[in-house]
């Protein structure tokens, strides 16, 4: 009878084979929560677009030099704000200050409703207007909590709606409002 001297061979084997199979799970854990963290902040800016478009859009339908005073604000969801309900908008009509005071009262609960969701959290919203007699400038910048820690350029610390000192992000729309007469 011959000894092999080839004893505990095949266990190396196994264990190098466990420990590649384990760095590769691994590899594959920390991919998918990249990944999942990358869905969740593509969440959030499509949802701060598409807001910023919604506003926008009825700033355009609102055009009015007396009702582009009124859209010019700026507030934060963390400030509970007890609005008055401008529901006579929907049954009849509305002067272009009512309209835009129902448009911003509208709109921050949409904004409200998607930060119950966790699509955008801690939101601070800023619109500025620039608007003479023909045109000018409309400026929307949303700003929120993200979970990310992030480094600010120097053009995003030049903004001054919310917290800079936060893991901030934001999306800030300019467009051209052309009035129609």
């Amino acid at each position: 009878m011959t000894q092999s001297t080839n004893k505990g061979f095949t266990l190396l084997e196994t264990l190098i084979a466990f420990v590649v199979l384990t760095v590769g799970l691994l590899g594959a854990v920390a991919l998918q929560a990249q990944a999942k963290q990358a869905s969740y902040d593509s969440l959030q800016r499509a949802a701060a677009l598409s807001l910023g478009n919604d506003i926008i859009q009825r700033i355009r339908v609102n055009d009015t030099v007396s009702a582009l005073g009124t859209y010019k604000t700026s507030f934060s969801t963390a400030v509970r704000e007890i609005t008055q309900s401008s529901s006579a908008c929907f049954n009849t009509s509305c002067n272009d200050i009512e309209m835009a005071q129902f448009d911003i009262e509208q709109w921050k609960k949409a904004i409200k409703a998607r930060e119950f969701t966790g699509a955008i959290a801690n939101a601070t919203v800023c619109i500025s207007t620039d608007v003479a007699a023909t045109g000018g400038a409309v400026k929307v910048v949303i700003t929120w909590a993200g979970r990310q820690k992030m480094k600010q350029n120097s053009d995003n610390t030049d903004i001054t709606c919310g917290d800079a000192n936060k893991n901030r992000k934001m999306v800030v729309l300019d467009t051209y409002l052309l009035r129609r007469g």
